[in-house]
């Protein structure tokens, strides 16, 4: 007789509770290590506001010490001005070196000729405008691009190829969106930063969660269940909605190639890390 396993088991995923003074710490050392290996002293942090970049300088300031941590603000002439005065706070909290590039001539110019570009088009251009300033300034400062994106974005695939994500260190990128706000708190972020609703700020009353169309609780809820290894099925059957998961589910099995570098065809058996396998995350 053919056995059926239960769809609800006894074992949980591990819990998403952060021991934030251990993270710290791993984090911190994480940074020198990666810094004193590829010979960089300065890190250079796009400082949108958000909680993500505030987060990435703190651990910098920690990790290089504020004199070597470049903090770039981009505004473009549609950003919010709470972005720039929040990102503005951090700066002047942890004493950062300040840069301010206003990338509204670049992306107009370019935009000049393309008149009929929609939302999306204007906000993957703002994205890679700003990954050019961010790694042109690291070239005159000889300093080291630190990317924030974190992992639910990540695996969401709510960022812009070949910018949100270029940079080559990252220190959020392992962390869930619910885990950076703990670790906010832990490290003295202002709670006007913290508190405030997480939002990209390409597009005038943008939302991430809105974007979504599901909360980053709920979501990084169930991708702590896909990720250990559950199935659909039993993580319904643990009271989760169906909806909600055909949401995470849809956008992480949508974006394995945002993950990935370029998939280069195969001619000879020394291709550079490439394989005939399709991506996968878990």
């Amino acid at each position: 007789m053919k056995v059926v396993a239960p769809l609800v088991t006894t074992t949980t995923p591990p819990p998403l509770a952060l021991d934030c003074a251990l993270a710290t710490e791993w984090l911190v050392a994480f940074l020198r290590a990666e810094f004193k290996r590829r010979g960089f002293e300065k890190a250079v942090v796009g400082m949108s506001g958000g909680v993500d970049s505030a987060v990435t300088g703190f651990l910098c300031a920690r990790a290089l010490g504020a004199e070597n941590t470049i903090a770039i603000r981009m505004p473009y002439r549609t950003s919010s001005p709470e972005s720039l005065e929040h990102a503005k706070l951090v700066i002047d909290t942890l004493g950062l070196i300040e840069r301010t590039v206003d990338i509204s001539g670049a992306v107009d110019g370019y935009f000049a000729n393309e008149p009929d570009a929609d939302g999306s088009r204007r906000g993957n251009v703002m994205a890679r405008m700003r990954m050019i300033v961010l790694f042109d300034l690291s070239a005159k400062y000889h300093a080291l691009p630190v990317g924030t994106g974190n992992k639910t974005e990540r695996l969401f695939g709510y960022f812009t190829w070949h910018a949100d994500d270029s940079p080559p260190i990252n220190p959020l990128g392992d962390l869930f969106k619910t885990q950076v706000w703990e670790l906010a708190r832990f490290l003295g972020v202002p709670d006007v930063i913290v508190n405030k609703p997480a939002s990209a700020d390409l597009i005038q009353g943008q939302t991430d969660e809105g974007d979504f169309g599901i909360s980053y609780a709920k979501a990084d809820d169930i991708l702590n269940w896909l990720l250990t290894g559950y199935k659909p099925e039993a993580i319904i059957a643990h009271g989760f909605a169906e909806a909600d998961v055909n949401i995470v589910r849809k956008r992480l099995g949508s974006t394995h190639w945002k993950r990935k570098l370029p998939t280069v065809a195969m001619l000879s058996p020394t291709a550079i890390g490439e394989s005939y396998l399709r991506p996968v995350d878990y």
